[in-house]
């Protein structure tokens, strides 16, 4: 089964549990405490948009990646709902070929950690390609100081930073809870803001 059709079987079923419905707490509070003015802004696996169209409506000119198109297609319907206007590129990550010139910004609630020990090599080279010196790269990681049976996997601090070394600058790397549906508190992640040597 191609990494597609895995995806959209997920989103068919309703076993998405890091599908909250709400915009990430951790984005928001990064996005107003460093703070990160309205750009251009790129999100590797958005899923079905929730934070791409929150993005969007703070004023970010969005371009929002999954591999799943039945993700999107929800994600396409929670933006013509919200009356915003987002790029939505179907397509696996670890084979993006934007266009246009790399972002300033780039958004991963989750995609690194379902990638990184399959395909090290693939995302890194999708992350040299969509960021330019000085691109801010938020990404939310399940952190591996919580013992549990379910949950995003999980990697430790050092390996966070390890794996990130070769292309980016640690800014920050900090402790916080992802949110499940309702808005109970979720798994503890990682926090990682880091920028483009």
């Amino acid at each position: 089964m191609d990494v597609s059709a895995r995806w959209d079987d997920r989103y068919r079923d309703g076993t998405t549990p890091w599908d909250s419905g709400l915009p990430s707490a951790e984005l928001r509070r990064v996005v107003s405490e460093v703070p990160i003015a309205p750009c251009r802004v790129l999100e590797l696996g958005c899923g079905t948009g929730t934070n791409a169209v929150w993005l969007a409506r703070q004023g970010f000119s969005v371009t929002a990646v999954d591999c799943s198109e039945r993700a999107l297609e929800q994600a396409r319907q929670k933006a013509d709902a919200a009356g915003v206007s987002i790029d939505w590129i179907c397509a696996d990550v670890t084979q993006l070929a934007i266009p246009d010139e790399p972002f300033p910004f780039v958004f991963d609630r989750g995609c690194f950690h379902c990638i990184r020990r399959d395909l090290p090599t693939e995302l890194q080279a999708t992350l040299q390609n969509v960021t330019a010196t000085g691109t801010r790269y938020l990404v939310l990681t399940g952190n591996a100081n919580e013992e549990r049976e379910h949950g995003p996997p999980s990697l430790t601090e050092d390996e966070l930073r390890a794996e990130l070394a070769s292309l980016f600058d640690i800014e920050f790397v900090r402790e916080f809870y992802f949110e499940d549906p309702g808005g109970v508190q979720g798994p503890l992640g990682w926090s990682c803001l880091a920028v483009r040597q």
